[in-house]
């Protein structure tokens, strides 16, 4: 913009940013009129001083443009007096390596101000920006910092996205975590500041707030298959990325899409918008038929899925009434005359609250046309399910009878018009011209009942890093699974081969048993009759009165009250024969824990048994031979005989999901048993302490939770790493031929005393 159209206020202050870029120049003076509305003289005058200074240091019209524009947005919220202080951070970036993030850091400065709402707020965010640039900028010998930090754009890129995610205090936690663990590592350092790497994003999800689907992926697949009979894989997708139009729920041939965050609303939690969503679309899936989509408009369309969605909710109220409840909290409720049709399209609105009268007897609309079509949809409803059919049909006509020429303009009313719990009706449509279609309903869906029964969701754990000395949030999945039988009769036959064996057990057996037998009587089913209540109860009937049915009594020991895990460690080194034996190591560990499981059933302590193995951290291997409720018989056997050894030994992982089902047991004491033979590793994992120390911390973590864990171990150089794991609670069998003896004597050496 040349002088001539400037006027001679606007040069005068041109003249002061000293500067010659000709598109700063064509911008000036509508940020002078910005920064005139906001600034005081005083704060005028130093933000053309700052502009001035940004424009002298040599890194072209970017920067200063980038600052023209955000100060005066970032000084309405949180003061001119924060100035200085940005002009410090932008001076520290100059004088270091980092001067190209100076652009994005200025760019991105008032939507971070805009977030962060408050001076003091920003000085934090100033803070923490300064004190990643001095972690994160690299230097040779120690003596000058030479290189720029590789995450440093990429953060003040990201930082409007984290901070609608987290406060100040979340995002300090993330960027610590990833200077911890990613100071040394450029690229992966750049990944996660750019939210590209898996860390980076569990992360930022274990610092925000709400219910996380991770968490509640068990109840919620229980409450699918418990309640509508139906089951399907929890596929979570992210809602923190994507600003402009947010992703909702919807299903598809591979599974049910949930957000993977949900926060506490209108008085919901987090869980119950969660079980409002599945149940919606199990409506869906139960009763709604793909309608051919070609021939209608968008409007059509949508009116169609508004009233079936109504439908849907009706029949899942008739079912659970409720539900009616929860899904009137999360229905908006629109003002009557929130929209202006003269300026505004309002079909969105009529639709909105149509569908709060459908499913709100007390809804409170006094439009005629409505509350005619409340009572169609009512009178189709009468006499059963209706059909998807039907619903089009109303639908098309309340289209016809409630249009509005400004229907097609381009400003749409969306206020209080979004029902988030509802799915985006994909499956309602099918396309019959190629290449219209996004996703293909028109085969129907075929349940292998066996394979979804047996299908289980991961768990999730965290895993130690003691380079960092924090948890990898979410870092190892664990697959649980049914062992698969074999026969029995091979257990039986290992039985038969330690008989001598087994009858000098017995005689240590019968010392332990508990003797302080405590009697409890009124008992309408036990083991014996109690015959002073029984007779009474016989005078009672023959003199014509109501006899007490509870005649019988049980007894139960008090003395001892134990609830024993056995983990083993199913890896390939268990395939290596047993030093001068010809026998694997699998072979005797078969003997050995059948030894144990019949020790323990002559005892009565209930007795869990379970296996292990690993193939890197995202499989991780956990199969259940015997469990609490399960009595030792031919299926347990079978499935000891069938066990086999593969991959490798995560051991933090497996104690950390042993101890979930230990945990919730009644018992006074709770051991855990762990048989192995090496220490832990996978083939992910380089870092030999790594795995070493994080079994280390899960023993730690049982340990508070009152779980005595005890290893067994079969390798010989044990001595090097298993004290670091267990303390003094193990023992290393050097000759691993006598395992079969020695596992059950370790056992009941251990609860003689318990």
């Amino acid at each position: 913009m040349s002088d001539a159209v400037m006027d001679e206020s606007t040069r005068t202050y041109w003249a002061r940013l000293d500067t010659r870029f000709p598109l700063v120049e064509a911008m000036f003076p509508a940020c002078l009129a910005d920064a005139h509305s906001v600034l005081t003289p005083k704060g005028l005058d130093a933000f053309l001083e700052a502009g001035r200074l940004i424009g002298k240091l040599g890194r072209g019209a970017e920067p200063l443009l980038a600052f023209l524009e955000a100060w005066p947005a970032a000084a309405r919220v949180v003061g001119e007096g924060m100035l200085a202080p940005v002009m410090a951070v932008v001076q520290g970036l100059q004088k270091s390596p980092n001067g190209r993030a100076i652009t994005p850091f200025l760019q991105t400065l008032a939507p971070v101000a805009q977030r962060l709402q408050a001076g003091e707020q920003l000085q934090h965010y100033l803070d923490l920006t300064l004190d990643l640039m001095a972690r994160t900028t690299r230097s040779i010998h120690g003596f000058h910092t030479t290189y720029p930090s590789p995450g440093l754009p990429d953060f003040f890129a990201q930082a409007p996205t984290l901070l609608a995610q987290l406060d100040i205090g979340g995002l300090r936690r993330w960027v610590d975590y990833g200077v911890r663990n990613y100071a040394t590592h450029p690229e992966r350092q750049k990944d996660y500041f750019s939210l590209q790497s898996a860390d980076s994003r569990a992360v930022l999800q274990r610092e925000r707030h709400g219910t996380l689907l991770v968490d509640v992926e068990r109840r919620l697949d229980l409450y699918l298959r418990g309640l509508w009979r139906d089951g399907d894989l929890l596929i979570p997708y992210s809602t923190a990325f994507d600003q402009l139009r947010k992703p909702v729920p919807y299903y598809d041939p591979l599974g049910m899409r949930l957000p993977d965050v949900q926060d506490d609303a209108q008085g919901v939690s987090g869980l119950d918008r969660y079980r409002a969503m599945l149940a919606h679309m199990v409506g869906h899936r139960r009763w709604s038929t793909p309608q051919i989509a070609d021939n209608w408009s968008p409007f059509q369309r949508m009116a169609v899925e508004f009233f079936e969605d109504c439908r849907v909710e009706t029949l899942l109220i008739r079912e659970y009434p409720g539900l009616r409840r929860l899904f009137l909290a999360l229905h908006p409720r629109p003002a009557e005359d929130a929209c202006d049709p003269e300026t505004t399209s309002c079909l969105r609105h009529r639709l909105a609250m149509l569908s709060r009268a459908l499913l709100d007897p007390q809804h409170g609309y006094r439009d005629a046309d409505l509350n005619d079509f409340v009572a169609r949809f009512h009178d189709l409803m009468t006499p059963g399910a209706s059909s998807t059919r039907d619903m089009a049909a109303l639908a098309l006509a309340f289209v016809a009878k409630t249009r509005r020429p400004s229907d097609q303009f381009a400003n749409v009313h969306f206020d209080d018009t979004v029902i988030d719990y509802r799915d985006d009706n994909r499956h309602l449509w099918r396309f019959i011209e190629e290449a219209d279609e996004e996703q293909s309903f028109d085969e129907t869906r075929r349940h292998d009942t066996q394979e979804e029964v047996q299908r289980l969701p991961p768990r999730h754990y965290p895993e130690w890093d003691y380079h960092s000395q924090t948890y990898r949030p979410d870092w190892v999945s664990v697959y649980e699974a049914l062992h698969p039988s074999g026969r029995a009769a091979d257990i039986d036959r290992l039985l038969q081969k330690h008989a001598p064996l087994a009858k000098r057990l017995q005689r240590l057996l019968e010392a332990l048993k508990p003797q302080d037998k405590v009697r409890i009587r009124y008992q309408e089913e036990g083991s014996e009759l109690d015959l002073d209540v029984a007779l009474r109860s016989l005078i009672d009937f023959k003199a014509g009165s109501t006899p007490d049915p509870r005649i019988n009594m049980s007894h139960r020991t008090n003395g001892r009250d134990i609830a024993v895990t056995l983990l083993l460690d199913l890896s390939a080194s268990l395939n290596d024969k047993a030093g001068s034996s010809d026998q694997t190591i699998l072979e005797l560990s078969q003997e050995a824990v059948s030894l144990l499981a019949w020790a323990i059933d002559r005892l009565g302590d209930p007795l869990a048994i379970a296996g292990f193995q690993s193939n890197t951290r995202h499989e991780v291997r956990y199969v259940h031979l015997k469990g609490f409720g399960e009595q030792w018989g031919d299926e347990v056997k079978a499935r000891l005989a069938a066990m086999q050894a593969n991959y490798s030994t995560r051991m933090g992982a497996a104690l950390r999901h042993a101890a979930h089902s230990l945990r919730a047991r009644k018992n006074d004491k709770k051991l855990l048993l762990i048989l192995t033979d090496g220490e832990p590793a996978d083939v992910d994992v380089n870092d030999e302490r790594l795995l070493i120390e994080d079994a280390r911390q899960a023993v730690r973590e049982l340990e508070r939770d009152g779980i005595f864990t005890y290893c067994i171990s079969l390798d010989p150089r044990a001595d090097a790493y298993v004290s670091d794991i267990f303390g003094c609670r193990y023992t290393v069998i050097d000759h691993i031929e006598r395992l079969p003896e020695k596992l059950p004597e370790v056992f009941l050496a251990l609860t003689k005393s318990r």
